[in-house]
C-alpha cells in the first residue's frame, strides 16, 4: 500500500500527540520497567537497529498500512478470505521485523557483551532467550 505525504505527515502528528504506551506486564502480571531487563544500553541511543533504523520505520509504515486495509476491508464488508489472507500477510511482516530486530540484537548487543565479559554475555543471552519465547507465543 502507498501513502502520501499528506497521510504521512497526519500520522506523525497523530503519533506525537498519543500518550506514552503503557509499559508491558511480564508472563506473571507485573507491570515491565527498562530495570527488569538485564540490558543496560552500552551508549544512550545507540542500538542495534540504528544503522537501519529509516529502513525499519518504512517497513513499520507499509504494515500499520496493511492493519489500515483491514479496518477498511471490514468496512467495505470484503469476503472473509480474503482479509484472513490480508490478516496472514500482516502477521508475517510484523513477525519479519520482529526477527531482523532480533539478529541486529544480537550481532550488536550481545556482541558488545563479549567484550565485557561471561557475566555480560549470560545476561544477554538470557535476555535474547526470553524474547525469542515471547516472540513464539504469537
Amino acid at each position: 500500500m502507498t501513502t502520501t505525504d499528506a497521510d504521512a505527515n497526519g500520522r506523525a502528528a497523530a503519533a506525537a500527540a498519543r500518550p506514552a504506551p503503557k509499559p508491558d506486564p511480564d508472563p506473571h502480571g507485573a507491570p515491565r520497567t527498562v530495570t527488569d531487563t538485564a540490558e543496560t544500553p552500552p551508549t544512550a541511543g545507540v542500538h542495534g537497529y540504528a544503522q537501519q533504523k529509516d529502513a525499519h520505520i518504512k517497513r513499520l509504515r507499509r504494515i500499520e498500512g496493511q492493519i489500515r486495509g483491514l479496518q477498511r476491508m471490514l468496512e467495505e464488508d470484503v469476503y472473509c478470505i480474503d482479509i484472513l489472507t490480508q490478516v496472514s500477510a500482516s502477521t508475517k511482516g510484523l513477525q519479519s521485523f520482529g526477527l531482523q530486530l532480533l539478529e541486529e540484537h544480537l550481532r550488536h548487543c550481545v556482541a558488545d557483551a563479549a567484550v565485557k565479559g561471561p557475566e555480560a554475555i549470560d545476561a544477554k543471552v538470557q535476555e535474547a532467550t526470553k524474547a525469542i519465547e515471547r516472540m513464539l507465543r504469537t
